[in-house]
């Protein structure tokens, strides 16, 4: 029971991973569970510690916040970063970069304008000599 370490030490007391020391009060207890944080009327969270003596609920909080804070903000920077060089990247590679795109898409049109032509050009000459063989010519 973390009661018997009441009026002790913190470290004695915080040798029970299940343990809360309230440093105003020098009172071990069992940690609440239920909850995240110990409410107030059991200690102030500033006196409160649980797991180690130097880390105090309110500075944990705070660290935990500001760390937190920190990585959503350079997440956002390193998105941002990204994405500015992606354009960056393809206005520097093609002169332009949807000039490039165009030219490209161009030349694939009309190599299939010209193949398609070829394909017309063979079915009309397949078509002509069936009608000579049968002699539909026109």
């Amino acid at each position: 029971s973390c009661h018997q370490y009441t009026n002790r030490s913190c470290e004695e007391c915080l040798k029970n991973v299940t343990c809360l020391w309230c440093a105003s009060s020098r009172r071990c207890m069992e940690y609440p569970v239920r909850r995240i944080l110990p409410p107030a009327d059991l200690c102030e969270l500033r006196s409160a510690r649980w797991g180690v003596c130097w880390v105090n609920f309110e500075a944990l909080i705070i660290a935990m916040s500001v760390v937190g804070g920190t990585l959503l903000i350079m997440l956002g920077v390193c998105c941002c970063c990204c994405c500015c060089k992606k354009k960056s990247k393809k206005q520097v590679s093609g002169g332009g970069g949807p000039d490039k795109d165009d030219e490209r898409a161009a030349r694939e049109r009309e190599k299939r304008r010209v193949r398609q032509e070829e394909r017309r050009a063979e079915m009309k000459s397949r078509h002509d000599e069936i009608r000579r063989k049968y002699g539909t010519v026109k």
